[in-house]
C-alpha cells in the first residue's frame, strides 16, 4: 500500500506540527508514506467561493500529483471533503492521466481519507468521511 501525505496549505501555514505528527503517527503505524513535492492547495477557498473556473488548475494539479498512490491522507477534515465530493470534473482532468477518468472516479473517491482525533481515547483514527 502507498500512501501519500496531503498536507492542506492552512496546515503548513499556521500548524506544520499537525503535519509533521500526522506523518509520524503513519509510520509509527508502518504506513510507507510519500510526500508529494509540488502538492499545493486542493483549491477548496477558490471553489467555496465561487471560482470554480479558476480552480480547475490547482484541481489538476492535485489530480498530478497524488494520481499514482493507493491513499491519500489529510489531516484536515473539510480539505478531504473538498476532494472526495467536489472534485468531480473529472472530464477536464482526464488528460492528466491520460485516460478514462470517469472509470476511476470511485476509486479516487475512496482512497481520500482524513486523520481525526478519536474523542474517547485521544489516539488517531482513519475515516473514509
Amino acid at each position: 500500500m502507498k500512501a501519500a501525505l496531503f498536507v492542506p496549505c492552512y496546515i503548513d501555514a499556521f500548524f506544520p506540527e499537525v503535519a509533521i505528527a500526522t506523518l509520524e503517527l503513519l509510520e509509527r503505524l508502518g504506513v510507507e508514506v510519500a510526500y508529494p513535492l509540488d502538492q499545493t492547495c486542493c483549491a477548496q477557498p477558490m471553489a467555496n467561493s465561487g471560482c470554480e473556473d479558476d480552480a480547475a488548475a490547482t484541481e489538476a494539479l492535485f489530480v498530478k500529483n497524488f494520481a499514482k498512490y493507493d491513499y491519500i491522507v489529510g489531516p484536515s477534515g473539510s480539505c478531504v471533503h473538498h476532494v472526495r465530493e467536489h472534485l468531480t470534473d473529472f472530464a477536464y482532468l482526464a488528460g492528466i492521466r491520460g485516460g478514462d477518468e470517469q472509470a476511476h472516479a470511485p476509486v479516487w473517491h475512496e482512497s481520500v481519507v482524513r486523520f481525526r482525533p478519536h474523542p474517547e481515547d485521544h489516539a488517531c483514527s482513519v475515516t473514509a468521511r
